[in-house]
């Protein structure tokens, strides 16, 4: 067996607005394996600025795995605890390797059947009338669960937002979630989150920055809206670690991204910890291409979660690769029709 590398940038369409700035690139990294004229792919994403392994080196740990793959994967995943992206491009790339074509990782009946996933549409951050557009645009789509960014312009527009769509749409119309991405005080988040309750929001994601456990303890006790956490999970890689976390916090949901928190094997461990504490979860790609976008969607059907899933970040990029992924009316399609086609897939093909 042997094995390479290659970082690819991939381009937004259009800026894209978070509480930590705006993106209009995104480095992602894969990582190829050949084997008796078999191959496999796995995406190393990283979210510089975000994911845990955001380090100088980070390229020297994916030469390391290329030169020690005679380890195998289970002792390559624990060398890797640290490096939660790489571990899951190394998940990826195994499984590509040894699957009967190394694009369908998990067959079922997303891949067989074109059984689709609920997802919910993604808002950026930006000025009211361009949020507004994106909303507009994702009603459009069929979307009913909708996932608006905050947090970047002043409280009062975002307010004015969610009063507009709530005018219009209720409840059972359409679904909305908040991602705040800890851009609230502690002092004046519970304020927020009671005016925020008003439009009657599924929930909110990460109202305070992470690690200040007893704050957002007191904030899920006491919270009008339910909360889930996503940046709180980051970082946190045994599993006595990740059951004292969510004792202590108890939160409402927890928001799980395989390249964040340590591939399938981490969020395995944090989905049997959050239903042993009654704790609701899902889904949520991290940017990813659609190589890594394929491989989390597959995942996640096989865990025959319900809920409006975190999956709709494949068509952002002007230079991603094409796949049968495909959504419509809301929801994540595998579409059998259609082929993966990139140059970029035939040049790292071993």
């Amino acid at each position: 067996m042997k094995a390479t590398y290659k970082k690819y940038i991939l381009d937004f369409k259009m800026p894209s607005g978070t509480s930590r700035g705006v993106l209009t690139q995104k480095e992602t990294w894969f990582l190829l394996l050949g084997d008796q004229g078999s191959w496999g792919i796995g995406e190393c994403g990283i979210l510089r600025g975000l994911s845990v392994d955001d380090v100088s080196h980070y390229e020297e740990i994916l030469k390391w795995v290329c030169k020690n793959l005679h380890l195998g994967q289970e002792k390559l995943l624990a060398a890797l605890t640290e490096f939660p992206s790489i571990q899951f491009g190394v998940e990826q790339a195994f499984l590509s390797l040894q699957s009967k074509t190394p694009f369908e990782l998990f067959p079922s009946d997303f891949t067989q059947k074109e059984s689709p996933i609920p997802i919910n549409g993604l808002i950026w951050m930006g000025d009211e009338a361009s949020m507004l557009s994106q909303l507009e645009q994702k009603l459009k789509q069929g979307f009913q669960c909708i996932k608006m960014k905050i947090g970047a312009i002043d409280f009062a527009s975002e307010l004015s937002i969610l009063r507009a769509i709530r005018k219009n749409f209720t409840p059972d119309e359409i679904e909305l979630r908040v991602d705040a991405n800890g851009a609230f005080s502690p002092t004046d988040a519970m304020e927020k989150l009671q005016q925020l309750s008003k439009f009657e929001l599924h929930s909110i994601e990460q109202p305070i920055k992470p690690n200040q456990w007893d704050n957002m303890a007191e904030l899920c006790q006491n919270t009008p809206l339910p909360i889930a956490l996503d940046e709180e999970l980051i970082g946190v890689f045994s599993v006595t670690e990740k059951e004292r976390l969510l004792q202590t916090i108890q939160p409402q949901y927890i928001i799980l991204k395989p390249s964040l928190v340590g591939g399938f094997g981490g969020c395995e461990e944090w989905v049997q910890l959050a239903e042993k504490y009654n704790i609701g979860w899902w889904i949520t790609s991290a940017l990813e291409s659609n190589i890594g976008l394929n491989a989390i969607a597959q995942w996640t059907y096989t865990l025959g979660n319900t809920m409006p899933q975190g999956l709709g970040t494949g068509s952002l990029y002007t230079n991603n690769f094409e796949s049968p992924l495909k959504v419509s009316g809301g929801k994540l399609y595998y579409s059998a029709a259609k082929q993966w086609k990139h140059n970029l897939i035939e040049d790292l093909c071993i």
